[in-house]
């Protein structure tokens, strides 16, 4: 993804995030404001995705997805980098403003469009906004001591349910400390098939 791929998606992310009335508490739970982001060190989340065989769609095992502040050479100023580490080669996605939404968010939730495109045969452009209606506007929301965590159906009522190969059971679950925090557990799962699972734990 390039750089400005990156920061058009995080800003168009960005300017649906929820606002009252429309707000749902879920949702404002995972687009809470983290930034302006100041790392010190190096956050990092353990990646698995599994999957049926098909064209466009690659399953990991062992992957490691990396959030990094650096200074872009172009102008001296901060920014975060996004750094996919698979077996076989690593990706760097961004840079990412640091002022702007959380870029492992946009990192996932894109995954997730992608393969959920390749293993139904779905587009691509309605996958993310039917994703993003999802997360803006609807979703549950738990509380417990040490942990918020919030869940979204995007596709059980679509009227083309029928036609995604099983991803109308998707959930979408964010596990995090607090709302202020980066999100500690990303995870997107299928009820039976296609046996689609896809998750970032932070270790």
């Amino acid at each position: 993804m390039t750089r400005i791929a990156a920061i058009a998606l995080i800003l168009g992310l960005a300017a649906l995030a929820p606002r009252a009335p429309l707000a749902a508490e879920a949702g404002d739970a995972v687009f809470a404001e983290r930034g302006p982001w100041s790392l010190d060190g190096t956050l990092e989340w353990r990646m698995t995705i599994e999957g049926p065989q098909a064209e466009g769609f690659r399953p990991v095992a062992d992957g490691r997805v990396l959030l990094d502040q650096v200074i872009d050479p172009s102008d001296q100023q901060p920014v975060l980098q996004v750094t996919q580490k698979l077996p076989e080669r690593d990706r760097r996605i961004g840079p990412f403003p640091i002022s702007s939404g959380d870029p492992v968010l946009t990192f996932f939730l894109e995954q997730t469009a992608r393969d959920m495109a390749a293993l139904s045969g779905g587009s691509p452009h309605y996958i993310r906004n039917r994703m993003k209606d999802a997360l803006f506007r609807g979703g549950e929301l738990d509380r417990t001591d040490d942990a918020v965590t919030a869940r979204f159906r995007p596709f059980a009522d679509d009227p083309n349910a029928g036609r995604m190969n099983g991803f109308d059971t998707l959930t979408l679950t964010f596990v995090m400390a607090d709302p202020a925090d980066p999100i500690r557990e990303f995870t997107a799962r299928t009820e039976g098939g296609p046996g689609y699972l896809s998750r970032l734990v932070m270790e």
